[in-house]
């Protein structure tokens, strides 16, 4: 699995978790099997943009492709807006970074 494939694995399984959810309930609400469920956070198969989908809505999160050069901004403000463990691990960085053209 890829690590991006990895984080986004990861981050359902804290989603899921944070709820109080087990995965037959989520997998309830999603429309997902419970055995996928389970192979998803394992890593054990391929994540599908479809189940992707209705487990991050069945969790109250939303997909959204954002610029990369946009990410640390959304990422704060996500940080900001989360309350589940993630947000007092990860390192503090700043909503924003000026380009080299902008320091003089």
């Amino acid at each position: 699995m890829s690590k991006n494939t990895d984080q986004i694995a990861r981050a359902l399984l804290e989603a899921r978790r944070a709820k109080g959810l087990s995965q037959r309930a989520l997998s309830q609400r999603a429309g997902v099997p419970q055995g996928h469920i389970s192979n998803i956070e394992r890593g054990a198969v391929d994540l599908r943009l479809s189940s992707l989908v209705a487990i991050a809505r069945a969790l109250d999160l939303e997909l959204a492709l954002v610029p990369r050069k946009s990410l640390p901004a959304v990422r704060s403000i996500a940080r900001g807006a989360s309350t589940g463990p993630r947000a007092l691990s990860e390192p503090q960085r700043p909503a924003y970074s000026l380009d080299e053209d902008d320091d003089a």
